[in-house]
């Protein structure tokens, strides 16, 4: 029997925020137990804005120790529309106090936009100097690791059917063929993704329901989402409101507020 993602429902994301925070400050207190800092990788999308909704504000955050990494980076200038770095920037580290200790961000260099081997290459020894400096590890190992859910199933940029889906060897790929815009992309491969030692989807809307019930009712289909929920072996978490999971037959378990 394979381990099931933990699926929390909320009514709506005026719920989901608060729990959302929760968990990312447990996963946070957990983190700086293991060492001194917090490992964060993130997608961007409606992700990106919830992560501001649910913990701007929140003086539990140690802002400081957090190292923020990136799933999947488009290959676009920061100030893009498309860029995640951007949108991160604009959402949240924008409206960050002028007091509070900024966290540390690692954004893809773009001085070689136009070549994604290189890019996801540079990216990779970002990675090696972080989770590796000392040690030779076959993988890194994010604190936590966010995600989001593509209305065809991809997460990162990995997208169904794509040769990359097999890619086992390096920690950071590249993309030139992206079947959404933009085409040229890096992305954190699934072997990296499933190592991490938390991971959270979050969906949000009826839009999310057609996808969510095949992820969830038909794995088997292999959508890159329900090959990360297979092969994280029960680390995968799932945040969705009401409408997303609106006649998906999930087991949803209830949220019960972790004492911090």
């Amino acid at each position: 029997m394979p381990t099931l993602p933990s699926i929390y429902v909320f009514k709506d994301s005026t719920l989901l925020a608060p729990a959302f925070a929760e968990y990312i400050l447990q996963a946070q207190a957990a983190a700086l137990e293991r060492h001194d800092a917090f490992k964060i990788g993130v997608s961007g999308g409606s992700l990106v804005p919830m992560l501001r909704k649910s913990l701007l504000g929140n003086e539990a955050v140690k802002w400081s120790k957090w190292q923020i990494f990136f799933a999947d980076e488009r290959l676009v200038p920061y100030e893009d529309e498309d860029s995640n770095y951007g949108l991160l920037k604009r959402e949240l580290l924008d409206h960050l106090p002028e007091e509070v200790v900024q966290p540390t961000v690692f954004p893809i260099n773009t001085d070689y936009l136009e070549d994604a081997t290189e890019t996801a290459d540079l990216y990779e020894k970002e990675l090696i100097k972080s989770f590796a400096a000392k040690d030779s590890v076959r993988l890194p190992s994010f604190d936590l690791l966010l995600l989001g859910c593509g209305p065809d199933g991809h997460t990162c940029s990995l997208f169904p059917g794509h040769e990359l889906l097999r890619e086992n060897v390096a920690w950071v790929a590249p993309i030139e063929d992206s079947p959404k815009p933009p085409p040229r992309r890096i992305t954190l491969t699934l072997p990296v993704v499933a190592h991490s030692i938390r991971i959270a989807f979050v969906a949000t809307g009826a839009g999310k329901a057609p996808i969510l019930k095949t992820i969830f009712e038909d794995p088997d289909a292999g959508l890159p989402c329900s090959l990360v929920n297979e092969s994280a072996k029960g680390k995968v978490v799932w945040f969705v409101d009401g409408p997303a999971v609106d006649g998906v037959s999930v087991q949803k378990k209830e949220w019960k507020s972790p004492s911090l």
